[in-house]
């Protein structure tokens, strides 16, 4: 199911109405005036709801004799919500644009001169200037506690707190042989 599936079915069962008719017909297939006398609303108002939801695709229909029938799809209720939020979004590229941008803007922010002017209170904005800082470490080198401060002091004087930042948000992984990125 596609997000703009996903997006008519929840408003179509915003409606206490068309719930009581899935609800009806969840215990059997009905045709309109049937569903009309059950629920105590005229037969206009449920063909109008039965449209709703036959277009959502929770309801569909067939001929038998003289009467429309019309029948709970249960495939559509067998997805999970959780299977529908997976789904890739139809604007996930510009959700990733925006993403980048603001990354963009913190770097622009905290950076100048390629050198980092304050340490960002925000852990989101933290994250994204130690990401920064992190790019001058090589992946599988290890680095003595010497030559990470010297790598970090090139950015910011106080190397203390961002090294022990850097180890806590898992950028930056140590041992007694030293100091490594971690991928």
């Amino acid at each position: 199911m596609n997000e703009a599936e996903a997006i008519r079915l929840f408003k179509c069962l915003s409606d206490k109405s068309r719930i009581q008719i899935l609800k009806s017909l969840a215990i059997e297939d009905m045709y309109v005036e049937r569903l009309s006398e059950r629920l105590g609303l005229s037969a206009p108002t449920i063909s109008f709801h039965l449209k709703k939801l036959s277009d959502a695709g929770a309801v569909t229909s067939y001929k038998s004799q003289y009467y429309m029938m019309y029948s709970l799809n249960q495939n559509i209720f067998k997805i999970s919500i959780l299977d529908i939020l997976k789904e890739q979004s139809d604007e996930a590229d510009l959700q990733q644009q925006r993403d980048i941008e603001y990354r963009q803007k913190v770097i622009d922010t905290f950076f100048e001169y390629g050198k980092l002017k304050s340490i960002p209170a925000q852990q989101k904005k933290k994250r994204i200037v130690l990401e920064v800082i992190a790019q001058a470490f090589e992946y599988d080198r290890i680095y003595s506690e010497r030559e990470v401060n010297i790598l970090i002091a090139n950015f910011h004087d106080d190397f203390c707190t961002i090294r022990r930042d850097m180890v806590g948000e898992k950028i930056l992984n140590r041992d007694t042989r030293g100091y490594w990125r971690i991928k």
